[in-house]
């Protein structure tokens, strides 16, 4: 088994976050349900604290631990992406290093691989440790997506078991607009569901403020969802509606009444009215012209600078 860890800038919690993994890891071996090639692998997402030198220490000192260096800051689901694709073992679970989703709940979902499954989904089953506007504005993102046709597990994030099968198909996605929930299940394969209580963050502070979870909300949209694209026909439709209303109301006023002002209704209202139509439908095009471009171009989604191992005694 492999647990891939994404890190930005958790130098507070990762000493814990360590013993916890260590205390799943342990038990595991201990009940012969995983072997001594399992390893945990720490990405550093290009942490601007000492999050790289306490992972670059703790794997020296702990065969189990690997830890991977990112060139540079590339985003939570590209680190994951990274530790992901860099795994060989036969079945890989991920999960964040605030320990909020419960690192207990890994040996339930291996349970559930080994009796068939081969994604297990960590889905929150209670929401309280969220601010109300949180857990407003989250699930109320999942329905979203759901009505705009896009196949997502209900408040379920990262926290997933997968096994080499999956992994490899899902690697076979060269996209670079990278929206794993919604990949994942894209991939298939027999799943199964493990629901936990979500805890509050151990330490340090959340990477995800609103300005994020806002960007990758839209993310999941324009990678999943043609719905905006259609809306923008519809919008269309609707506008040439209500202009022809308008017009009909502009000559009404002006041929039934003395009370039109020369020239302001029938210029101002269908030029603000269209105007703001075409910039709003030239946004939602902008949106995914720019996914098109970055999809083209090819770049790599990532570069290693280093890997610190303890049995090679030296880093990569």
């Amino acid at each position: 088994m492999a647990i891939v860890v994404p890190c930005y800038n958790e130098q507070e919690v990762l000493p814990q976050t360590f013993v916890e993994l260590r205390k799943v890891l342990d038990k595991l071996l201990e009940g012969n349900k995983v072997n001594q090639s399992s390893r945990i692998y720490f990405v550093d997402d290009g942490s601007k604290d000492a999050t790289w030198s306490i992972l670059e220490e703790k794997a020296k000192q702990d065969e189990y631990v690997v830890g991977i260096k990112l060139s540079r800051n590339r985003g939570h689901q590209k680190a994951l992406y990274a530790g992901l694709c860099y795994t060989t073992e036969d079945i890989v679970v991920s999960i964040d290093a605030d320990l909020q989703d419960g690192p207990e709940n890994i040996e339930l979902m291996v349970d559930h691989y080994l009796n068939g499954s081969d994604v297990v989904y960590g889905v929150r089953s209670e929401r309280k440790t969220d601010t109300f506007f949180k857990r407003f504005t989250a699930e109320g993102y999942y329905h979203l997506m759901k009505k705009m046709g896009v196949d997502l597990v209900f408040n379920h994030a990262d926290f997933r078991l997968m096994s080499r099968r999956v992994l490899e198909a899902f690697k076979s996605y060269p996209e670079a607009n990278l929206f794993l929930r919604g990949i994942i299940r894209e991939v298939g394969f027999p799943s199964s569901i493990v629901e936990y209580e979500r805890k509050e963050r151990f330490a340090g502070e959340s990477k995800y403020p609103l300005k994020k979870m806002l960007s990758f909300a839209w993310e999941g949209i324009t990678s999943f969802s043609t719905v905006p694209l259609r809306a923008i026909t519809v919008l269309g439709f609707l506008s040439s509606f209500l202009s022809v209303l308008t017009l009909a109301w502009v000559l009404g006023i002006r041929v039934f009444t003395d009370e039109a002002m020369p020239g302001w209704a029938s210029i101002l209202l269908p030029l603000l009215f269209i105007g703001s139509v075409q910039l709003l439908c030239l946004g939602v095009l902008g949106e995914y012209l720019a996914k098109i471009y970055s999809e083209v171009k090819r770049r790599p989604k990532f570069h290693i600078q280093k890997v610190q191992r303890r049995c090679e005694g030296s880093s990569e």
